[in-house]
């Protein structure tokens, strides 16, 4: 098996820089499209078979050095007694949203070999298929970022009720997320056991907490998931708090192996500021994909360097890949990296 994923999240010697990309089994691919079209997205993701075939399309057709299972960040939630829906042009929407104590007491935590034995089964057909390729990468989304899935009842731009929440009603706010962390925490222990080789823990709404908060009202609940999972798994963790560049040196206490990184902070900068303790990954722009070849081989470039002096670095996108970005185009990224990193090795 190429392990040069799990060598970089832990700092060892590599031969070039490994890559994979952040919803790299999706709607840019024709592949997916074809498996997707047969049944909706909650679907595919509760179908072990045809989950496990799309995780493993962009290792077969772009050569990535990890696959990262097919799922979505919310369907513990359902799990927790909620409803979930997927509505085109909107997106998730939990009908039902989480504001008063009666609501959250309601939440149950879930025991994964029962209500989500289905991402378990996912798990071990990929470790059977990806045996002689890649690592499998298991994730949760981080309790902050679901807690406002609850509270919104969807997405959101302004999170008004979560902050309203966090501000007037902190006991509640606790009680929410203390929940949200111990479902996370059975769920991530059940990937890894289930043969999750790496574990990302997806923060994506960190970046609209000020430092202060999300000192107070986020990390707090990631440490004690990565506390926890220390005491029974020694996979790699990845946590990754998207529009984080002001949360850097907090994050960093996080406990996680490997910090990953928006496209919006230099990544030397970052590494600098990180210090020798700790692998990152990033930071592409995902449109930057769109860029003339030659220009983008210079923005890998530019990344390979600014991460060659991390602890170990793993290349990837600074967010998800957009689903118009054409396929040929991730590959020229995927290609680029590999050999523009064995150059300069």
């Amino acid at each position: 098996m190429n392990d040069t994923f799990l060598k970089a999240c832990r700092g060892e010697k590599v031969d070039y820089t490994p890559v994979w990309m952040m919803r790299q089994a999706g709607r840019y691919l024709p592949e997916y499209q074809k498996v997707r079209s047969k049944l909706t997205f909650l679907e595919l993701c509760k179908t072990p078979e045809l989950a496990a075939e799309v995780t493993i399309q962009p290792v077969d057709i772009l050569g990535v050095d990890a696959a990262i299972l097919f799922s979505d960040i919310l369907i513990p939630l359902e799990a927790m007694g909620l409803t979930l829906e997927f509505h085109e042009k909107i997106g998730p929407v939990f009908p039902n949203p989480v504001r008063d104590r009666q609501a959250v007491e309601r939440l149950i935590i879930p025991d994964p070999d029962e209500h989500l034995n289905f991402v378990l089964e996912t798990i071990r057909i990929l470790r059977r298929e990806l045996a002689q390729k890649v690592p499998l990468i298991g994730f949760a989304g981080a309790p902050f970022t679901l807690a406002t899935y609850l509270i919104e009842g969807g997405s959101s731009k302004f999170f008004f009720d979560t902050k309203k929440m966090m501000f007037a009603e902190p006991e509640l706010y606790s009680s929410l997320l203390e929940k949200i962390t111990d479902c996370t925490t059975v769920y991530l222990k059940a990937q890894a056991a289930a043969g999750a080789q790496a574990l990302q823990i997806f923060d994506s709404w960190a970046g609209v907490l000020a430092p202060g908060d999300f000192a107070r009202c986020a990390l707090p609940y990631v440490q004690r998931i990565i506390a926890d999972l220390r005491k029974s798994t020694d996979v790699p963790i990845i946590y990754f708090a998207n529009n984080g560049a002001t949360l850097l040196d907090l994050s960093k206490t996080s406990g996680a192996d490997v910090l990953g990184l928006d496209w919006r902070v230099d990544i030397a900068k970052a590494v600098e500021q990180l210090g020798p303790d700790v692998s990152v990954q990033g930071n592409l722009d995902p449109i930057a994909l769109l860029l003339p070849e030659k220009d983008l081989r210079a923005r890998v470039a530019k990344i390979l360097a600014g991460g060659s002096k991390a602890r170990g670095h793993i290349c990837n996108l600074g967010h998800g890949i957009h689903q118009f970005t054409p396929p040929a185009q991730a590959k020229i990224f995927i290609d680029a990296v590999h050999e523009l990193s064995r150059k300069t090795s």
